[in-house]
């Protein structure tokens, strides 16, 4: 078995690829829009993956923006996406930066969790050893729900 593929449903594709390609620094590696204008389908990949994900597909993360409207609910039920990060703090204060809750701080120097703009959850994970623990990490009380 491989891992191929997360399909997320988005509302907003320009909000969603300001998330996924603009904070988190992900790869737009083709786009597929259908022929009765119906949907849109991004893929995506993290930097590292661009050149498997153009050879084999995978492993991307697709964005469905269907053109009717709908608003997608139930982020949480999905679970979440996780990605290995080379520096967990500075994603997490580019996120902050933006307006964006940090659910769960990384105050270990090794996880951390937030939302796409569609309340999808998203694991940050250190890659490596964790990083020294800081603040203001260290002292951010974890919110909501992740």
């Amino acid at each position: 078995m491989k891992y191929l593929h997360t399909m997320v449903r988005v509302h907003d594709l320009d909000a969603s690829l300001a998330f996924y390609c603009g904070l988190l620094e992900m790869v737009e590696v083709s786009r597929y829009q259908s022929e009765d204008d119906e949907f849109t389908l991004v893929y995506l990949a993290a930097p590292e993956d661009v050149d498997q994900a153009n050879e084999e597909r995978a492993p991307i993360l697709e964005l469905t923006y269907n053109w009717d409207g709908e608003v997608y609910q139930g982020g949480r039920n999905f679970g979440h996406l996780a990605y290995e990060v080379d520096d967990v703090y500075a994603i997490c204060q580019k996120a902050l930066d933006q307006g964006i809750t940090i659910n769960v701080p990384p105050k270990d120097g090794h996880m951390a969790f937030f939302r796409s703009p569609d309340n999808i959850s998203i694991e940050l994970l250190q890659k490596g050893d964790s990083l020294p623990v800081q603040e203001p990490w260290a002292s951010m009380q974890v919110t909501g729900e992740w």
